[in-house]
């Protein structure tokens, strides 16, 4: 998987350099892998991002601002819901990636799997509890069978004698 990063390398506007340091910056310290996509030199760029900003992300202009994130196709968001996803240390979610292994993610995820492995488990052995108790009940009423036929038996010897 890509992160996509679409950014402006000649923008008038220090607001939008200091979001895209901000989120490049950040993606570097995290060590994760991301294309930056230039939109100021590059029309190509400029119009795939710009159609492939869901309508409802874009701003009432109609255009979307860089620094917009994507991966692959699949649209994450632009700097203000990167930054929400930051604050919540939830960027790895944000980006579509699984956390990376010893992250404070990784290791909550780890622990709702052994959770559910230990429900499985105990799912397991209570099914085997009941296939036992099933089994032996069985074998009780089966047993107590034979002996009413064994009384029945000798019911009927003695009524014939």
């Amino acid at each position: 998987m890509v992160i996509k990063v679409f950014l402006a390398s000649s923008s008038g506007s220090t607001a939008i350099k200091k979001k895209q340091q901000d989120v490049v910056g950040f993606l570097e310290a995290l060590r994760v892998e991301y294309d930056p996509l230039d939109i100021a030199c590059n029309e190509e760029n400029r119009m795939w991002m710009r159609q492939n900003v869901p309508e409802e992300k874009k701003p009432a202009n109609g255009i979307p601002l860089p620094p917009q994130i994507f991966n692959e196709e699949s649209y994450c968001g632009d700097y203000d819901t990167f930054f929400d996803a930051k604050e919540d240390n939830s960027v790895f979610a944000f980006l579509g990636l699984p956390p990376p292994p010893g992250s404070k993610q990784a290791h909550a995820e780890e622990e709702e799997q052994d959770e559910a492995d230990d429900d499985r488990e105990e799912e397991d052995l209570q099914s085997e509890e009941e296939e036992e108790l099933r089994q032996l009940e069985e074998e009780e009423e089966a047993e107590v069978q034979e002996e009413e036929e064994g009384d029945l038996e000798e019911t009927q010897e003695e009524e014939a004698e």
